[in-house]
């Protein structure tokens, strides 16, 4: 009677067991279902952006109309963005249009329409078109937002149609800008510091076409203030460009402490505004790179002291 009385109660408990399992597995599917509705909920949302395309057969033109976007991320400290729209047929950078600048905008209508003139149809649709959202900021680099890629192939180009797309990170969004390689040179007789621009490498690829037509510029800077401006040839197409031009500032001595040289090279575009690459500042104050160089030229009067760089956003 032990025996089976033993066995029963055995019986029972793996049955309680089973269902407190059962119990308890039902209960976390729900809730690994919205932790994962969650998880995407959470990401981050770079808003939309609506646009309408057509091809005129007779005309052999392409149109592409910009209307607006919606729910755009703020870029700038004031809590807000100036969004504006860069329009390419890729591969092809030469057929870059873009949008006006709307001020501090994050819902901005564009209502603009653009025109890819002289384009037969066998070759728009070969085309991919690409919109880039960026927030414009005229004293830095703008900032990329989001952008949006379809193949024309994939649409029916017969009639305008009007699309609203989700707008994906910028595939140009981060990654290393290159390095610079300059020399500092400073006689205090001569209250001057002569800046050597001489070679860059592996500069990022700005254009479409996967390379840059980078220049330098260089700014003297005292208490935050622009005194003057030098900047180097554009050299077409070139990640690894040689530059070798000298320029020479008039710093007086008891200025040094409060001088800046910010060196920025530059993607030259004709058919929009030219982009930054990256960015050297040069003072007592900077990174630690930045000023191990400065201190290495104080202290070594009447000598050229290079140093490479890694260049910043």
């Amino acid at each position: 009677n032990q025996y089976f009385l033993r066995l029963a109660l055995t019986e029972l408990l793996l049955t309680s067991i089973i269902c407190v399992s059962f119990f308890f597995s039902g209960q976390l599917s729900p809730g690994s279902d919205e932790e994962d509705g969650h998880d995407t909920s959470g990401r981050e949302t770079l808003g939309r952006i609506q646009f309408s395309v057509g091809y005129n057969f007779q005309e052999s033109t392409l149109t592409v109309k910009i209307m607006k976007a919606q729910e755009l991320p703020a870029k700038d400290f004031s809590g807000t963005s100036d969004p504006f729209v860069k329009i390419y047929l890729l591969p092809d950078k030469k057929h870059k249009l873009e949008t006006k600048v709307k001020r501090k905008n994050l819902n901005p209508h564009w209502n603009e329409t653009f025109l890819f003139e002289g384009f037969p149809y066998e070759k728009v649709v070969q085309r991919v078109l690409y919109l880039q959202v960026l927030d414009y900021d005229r004293f830095s680099r703008n900032d990329p937002i989001g952008e949006v890629s379809i193949p024309l192939n994939k649409i029916d180009l017969t009639q305008m149609q009007t699309f609203w797309k989700e707008l994906k990170p910028c595939s140009d969004g981060s990654g290393s800008r290159g390095e610079l390689l300059l020399s500092l040179c400073y006689n205090p007789s001569a209250n001057s510091i002569i800046v050597n621009i001489i070679k860059a490498r592996n500069l990022k690829a700005m254009d479409i076409g996967g390379t840059s037509d980078p220049y330098v510029k260089v700014w003297l800077m005292y208490k935050d203030k622009r005194v003057e401006k030098k900047k180097t040839v554009v050299m077409k197409r070139c990640l690894n460009p040689i530059f070798n031009e000298s320029f020479i500032f008039d710093i007086p001595t008891e200025k040094l402490r409060e001088t800046t040289i910010i060196i920025t090279v530059m993607d030259k575009d004709k058919l929009s505004r030219n982009d930054v690459i990256g960015k050297i500042y040069l003072s007592w104050k900077s990174g630690p790179g930045e000023v191990k160089h400065w201190k290495d030229m104080i202290s070594h009067p009447r000598t050229a002291v290079a140093q490479w760089h890694q260049l910043k956003a």
